[in-house]
């Protein structure tokens, strides 16, 4: 500051050299400063990355051992952390030939299926190319080719809208479905890092709660595509056998579903009884919910049990009968299962979305029950004016959805209020928070349905929750969670967007959902009593929604039922 202000002698208001060469070597670094920050500019703007444009592969049915390339835009000039995936599954490092910024080659792989074809780059993904497998196409069936298995010989249409109707042609599929089903390709987020030897990929079964199966026959079968399906093979599995794939590419779709960050959980709970006052002879039956399975929630395996059961896997449920049980004596079942949750995430362009005519689900999940009164006069005129004027019904969704999570009261302390009395007091719990959206978007004519089960906390306890999906033809389930979007979560609850008065939750649970819980039931699980003289005991806000649980018949006077809580035995990150 003091050479500012110094005058040199001879030059009245001037400034002295010193201060020239310093003003001057400051006027240098501002522009060594700047030219630096221009630079950094440059750099910064070239390292954001393009996405990778694919614009032809050749072949486009090859077999394995056979050159691929891909051409497009935007591949980069070297391969680095970049890679391939061919239905799903990467090849192995070795399979590359050559990497450029607009071509890459490389060797089909043993495993490679048909199916679709990606670049991958950083957290860049480029559009889809269809590849297909020759050694996979299906082939028609001749009279030299008969045999016990099933065998495709025509797909019709090859490629459709989720929800829509597929005609499979072929013979030995079995005169009745019993525990065939037809499998379709499953699209999940590929890993940041993936592994270097290859997996197979993985595939969807067409789903029951979405009325998928329309006719099986031997020689014909009529499906509906699930959700979570994605172009890739179709194939037919029976207890003969599985048939060969046949390629069927899914259109249509007005948005992106994707199913990423995969936890595998091992989870073990018991019920058990202990009965007080019998005579003979008597019987109890238990309906025990399991995981159910859905796009997200998969690859359900059955690790051990103490008995046998006397139905199994009956609309998300295994039936148990006990004969003959003794005053004073006790009986139990232990389950143990393992299961792969996957965390969702959508996008939707709600101005694409596209009426499927014919479709059953709109027709059925838009209807009235005990569980969901959508009829009540209340509720009819509550979402009337939520919704207003809006015919589009992702808006309709999304607007109960806002509306529940600001003016719905929703806490977690259970509150045991039913779905209107919630609506009466704005004040509700997850339970009647997942109820009332359901009851409100169904009386908005969008299909919805409740989700059951458990979420898992930081330190693996378990605590029952409640949900909901509702229906988009042509994309599917979209999954909604009014409680934990209202920030009512568990306090040990890793919950996705934190809380506050600006917290994410909200905007992060309608649409997408976390993979720290596990359902049990998907709708209401409807059973018929096994004896109409049966008495029945009733166990509301479960683990999942259904209709019976016990059921005692005969002498069996008085007894006592506990069910316990999920224990989480084991827990898998991927």
């Amino acid at each position: 500051m003091n050479l500012l202000n110094k005058e040199s002698p001879g030059q009245s208001g001037g400034v002295s050299d010193p201060t020239r060469k310093t003003l001057h070597a400051m006027g240098g670094l501002k522009l060594r400063v700047f030219l630096i920050g221009l630079s950094m500019g440059v750099v910064f703007s070239a390292c954001e990355e393009e996405t990778p444009l694919i614009v032809s592969i050749d072949p486009r049915v090859g077999t394995m051992g056979e050159v691929l390339t891909i051409r497009g835009h935007n591949f980069g000039n070297e391969r680095d952390e970049s890679y391939i995936t061919i239905a799903g599954t990467p090849p192995t490092f070795s399979s590359y030939i050559q990497w450029t910024d607009e071509s890459i080659s490389l060797t089909i792989p043993e495993f490679g299926a048909s199916g679709l074809v990606y670049v991958h780059r950083g957290d860049k993904k480029s559009n889809p190319a269809i590849f297909s497998n020759q050694a996979t196409m299906p082939e028609p069936v001749s009279a030299a080719d008969v045999g016990s298995g099933p065998r495709i010989s025509s797909v019709e249409p090859g490629s459709g809208s989720i929800g829509s109707l597929v005609t499979i042609m072929g013979n030995g599929f079995g005169s009745s479905r019993e525990g065939s089903g037809v499998f379709f390709s499953w699209d999940t987020a590929a890993l940041t890092l993936m592994p270097v030897e290859a997996t197979k990929s993985e595939q969807v079964e067409v789903f029951e709660t979405e009325f998928g199966y329309e006719l099986w026959s031997e020689r014909e079968i009529r499906v509906r595509v699930p959700d979570g399906a994605a172009s890739g093979d179709l194939e037919v599995r029976t207890s003969g056998g599985t048939s060969r794939p046949a390629m069927f590419t899914v259109t249509g779709k007005p948005g992106t579903k994707t199913f990423k960050d995969k936890r595998t959980y091992t989870i073990s709970y018991t019920v058990n009884i202990q009965v007080q006052v019998a005579t003979l002879p008597n019987t109890l039956y238990l309906w025990v919910p399991h995981p159910v399975t859905s796009g997200a929630q998969r690859n359900i395996e059955l690790m051990s049990r103490n008995r046998e059961p006397f139905v199994e896997h009956y609309r998300g449920a295994t039936l148990f009968q006990f004969h003959d049980l003794g005053a004073k004596s006790g009986v139990g079942i232990n389950l143990s299962y393992r299961v792969d949750v996957y965390t969702i995430e959508t996008t939707l362009r709600s101005a694409s979305i596209r009426q499927i005519s014919g479709s059953p689900i709109p027709a059925v999940y838009s209807l009235p029950s005990v569980l969901i009164p959508s009829d009540n006069p209340l509720v009819v005129t509550q979402t009337n004016a939520i919704i207003g004027r809006e015919s589009n019904p992702y808006e309709k969704a999304r607007k109960l959805y806002e509306w529940l999570i600001q003016e719905g009261g929703i806490q977690v302390r259970p509150l045991n209020n039913g779905v209107v009395e919630a609506l009466e007091e704005k004040r509700g719990d997850p339970y009647s928070a997942a109820l009332l959206f359901c009851a409100m978007a169904r009386a908005a004519r969008v299909p919805a349905i409740p989700v059951a089960g458990v979420l898992i906390d930081r330190s693996r306890s378990t605590s029952r929750h409640y949900w909901a999906e509702f229906w988009i033809d042509g994309f599917g389930w979209i999954p909604v969670d009014p409680a934990l979007g209202a920030g009512a979560a568990p306090a040990d609850f890793n919950l996705r967007g934190g809380t506050g008065a600006d917290h994410e939750a909200a905007a992060y649970y309608f649409g997408n959902l976390d993979n720290q819980r596990i359902a049990f039931s998907r709708g209401q699980g409807i059973f018929s009593q096994m004896d109409p003289r049966g008495r029945l005991a009733v166990r509301n806000r479960e683990y999942a929604l259904q209709n019976l649980w016990e059921e005692a018949v005969g002498g069996l006077e008085s007894y006592s039922s506990l069910w316990s809580d999920m224990t989480i035995t084991g827990m898998y990150v991927q």
